[in-house]
């Protein structure tokens, strides 16, 4: 039986939360301090031509971060054509995903690699087929889990919530990043606090408005390899 990679399984409260952003800076601190960091999207949807073929930005971002060279197919098992829900998408492009690819991929990359980054798609319970969600290729992947909270109206609820269904797969809850999005959300570090308070743990890290200080990501580097 093969034993399951170092690494990290990357999920968000909702699209558009800094799971990229999150997984690409955290990539870069690992490398950073001398590890092999390989990284993966599972599953994307949406992409553009490039000189190689139809690519997905995301994963792109994370293979630039990474120091571990790997074809393509991969890091990103899946590349659907339209920017929609996975499960939707799939069916526009008449393929139905699934998790023996992903695994398959997963095996190549962490036989390279001293930590594994893979990014998930959506929401931890993002559709990717008619019955399956991206919890199941979570679930299959055995990774601990890091928790991006999007920090504006609503994301007490989202996390909440997201954290819950974390603990109903069983799967190790490592800790939980703030992302900043909305510097004049109200009551900012009081958010923040109720999380924590909640979560029982500090965040690993607090993304900043302008996040192109690293200092958050190599913190929150250090604060995984803790675990």
């Amino acid at each position: 039986m093969k034993s399951v990679p170092r690494g990290f399984f990357i999920t968000g409260t909702d699209t558009g939360v800094g799971k990229t952003l999150v997984a690409a800076a955290l990539t870069r601190a690992f490398v950073a301090r001398g590890l092999r960091c390989a990284v993966m999207k599972p599953v994307a949807a949406g992409g553009s031509r490039t000189p190689a073929g139809f690519r997905n930005d995301d994963a792109l971002e994370l293979l630039a971060a990474s120091n571990v060279q790997a074809p393509y197919e991969h890091v990103n098992p899946w590349l659907l054509a339209m920017p929609a829900s996975p499960h939707l998408a799939a069916r526009m492009d008449g393929v139905t995903i699934g998790i023996p690819r992903i695994l398959a991929a997963r095996d190549r990359l962490a036989a390279a690699a001293d930590v594994l980054i893979v990014e998930g798609a959506g929401g931890w319970e993002a559709p990717i087929s008619a019955t399956g969600t991206m919890a199941d290729i979570a679930a299959s992947l055995e990774l601990p889990v890091v928790l991006v909270v999007g920090l504006r109206l609503g994301c007490l609820n989202h996390a909440l919530l997201t954290r819950e269904a974390i603990r109903a797969r069983g799967l190790p809850f490592t800790g939980w990043i703030a992302n900043k999005l909305d510097r004049e959300m109200p009551l900012l570090r009081e958010n923040i606090q109720t999380l924590t308070t909640r979560f029982g743990a500090d965040p690993l890290a607090v993304v900043p408005v302008d996040p192109t200080d690293s200092a958050w990501a190599v913190a929150g580097a250090g604060n995984l390899l803790s675990h």
